[in-house]
């Protein structure tokens, strides 16, 4: 049976209970701790922080009458997985991932976004949770509410798989690091990755997509592209405000639009 704690309990990592976060179902999870005020704010003016420990820093917003938490995860697999754990023991749902990437398609610009189908787990937080063999897939309700969210926006978007790294450097064959060196395994993984139309690399998403999908939980991955690899190493956030305020726009959208729908089946 699955664990979930009572309403005045403070998860150890988190800092957070069921009674601070107004039993909300919806979490939008970005990396960065020093993204969520704004994240918070753009959703609701009067978004109010709740807790800061270690990576994770968290803020309340609601979206007319419902709650929804903000809160960042870190970077990579291992701090997303003790999330998404204590987030489902206090009773959250839905987890929409909020990031950045780095594109590995031609055809993608820098400030567009990409919506994330499924996921590459080049990654070893989520073979805890489950074999390799087992799909890293998005909540196809969820995700197709961001799809049809982000289709009136300013930025243009791209539905398809990312590739999800353990590392920064080596796994996503980058060789601008301190050694220079990427192990023989990754040498020409990339033109691979494009060869299978692999859209993008980033570092959440396969981790929470396997194990909220073992968990019966609904997880979608929205992020902007602050980098095309096929021009450049260098993050480009020339467009990042306007890219990261259609998404987080996106994600309002589509959580209204969930809630609408399940009050409707009701």
């Amino acid at each position: 049976m699955a664990k979930i704690v009572s309403r005045d309990e403070v998860l150890y990592h988190i800092g957070l209970s069921r009674e601070m976060i107004k039993d909300t179902e919806y979490v939008v999870l970005p990396g960065d701790p020093g993204r969520v005020e704004t994240i918070a704010k753009q959703m609701d003016e009067n978004a109010v922080h709740l807790a800061t420990n270690r990576e994770y820093t968290s803020y309340l917003a609601f979206l007319g009458k419902t709650p929804v938490l903000i809160c960042s995860t870190g970077m990579g697999g291992p701090s997303v997985g003790i999330g998404v754990e204590e987030f489902a023991m206090l009773g959250i749902k839905n987890f929409i991932r909020l990031g950045t990437c780095g594109a590995i398609q031609e055809n993608i610009d820098v400030g567009d976004i990409i919506i994330t189908s499924a996921a590459v787990r080049l990654e070893g937080t989520s073979t805890h949770y489950a074999p390799l063999e087992y799909p890293a897939v998005s909540n196809f309700s969820l995700t197709q509410k961001l799809v049809t969210a982000t289709q009136d926006l300013t930025s243009d978007y791209h539905i398809g798989v990312t590739a999800s790294s353990d590392t920064f450097f080596p796994g996503q064959e980058r060789y601008d690091s301190h050694s220079g060196y990427v192990r023989r395994h990754f040498q020409g993984s990339m033109d691979e990755w494009q060869k299978l139309n692999v859209l993008n690399f980033e570092m959440e998403a396969a981790t929470l997509f396997t194990i909220c999908s073992v968990f019966k939980l609904n997880a979608a991955c929205i992020c902007a592209a602050i980098v095309n690899r096929n021009k450049s190493e260098i993050p480009d956030k020339s467009k990042y405000d306007e890219s990261m305020r259609n998404c987080i726009t996106a994600i309002g959208e589509a959580i209204k639009s969930d809630i609408i729908a399940k009050e409707t089946a009701q």
